[in-house]
């Protein structure tokens, strides 16, 4: 067995409509799709710019709210422009909850969280940067 391509990553979700305006309106993705499962999940798939992987929102309040630990998981975005991102992100009242930060290779990053608590990383890196 060879695993070919990465497709989507899930993330449980206490509010579906809360976390879909999160990332539409402050990240600028795409809801591709909304359905509700057999078990009666409430999913949503978002696209993301220039990405062919998709994030599986799921939302079962049966299961109760979600609890997300510290430092667990995060999604990490490219921005053009950190500065701009600073600005656009002020303007819509969304704290920075680390940084900014400038590496040794030049990248600059910071962090905001997004609903339940999941970190959401936005990375600027320097122009003809190449990742392996």
């Amino acid at each position: 067995m060879r695993v070919t391509k990465l497709l989507h990553t899930r993330m449980r979700v206490s509010n579906m409509d809360r976390t879909i305006a999160f990332y539409r309106d402050v990240l600028g993705l795409q809801v591709i799709e909304r359905t509700t499962s057999p078990r009666g999940s409430h999913l949503a798939f978002l696209s993301v710019p220039n990405s062919q992987e998709l994030i599986e929102l799921c939302s079962f309040p049966a299961s109760g709210p979600v609890t997300v630990q510290e430092d667990l998981v995060h999604l990490a975005f490219e921005v053009e422009n950190l500065d701009e991102t600073i600005r656009a992100l002020q303007a819509k009242n969304i704290a920075i909850t680390d940084g900014p930060t400038t590496t040794s290779s030049g990248s600059r990053f910071l962090f905001i969280d997004a609903p339940d608590g999941y970190e959401v990383e936005l990375i600027e890196r320097p122009p003809n940067m190449t990742i392996v």
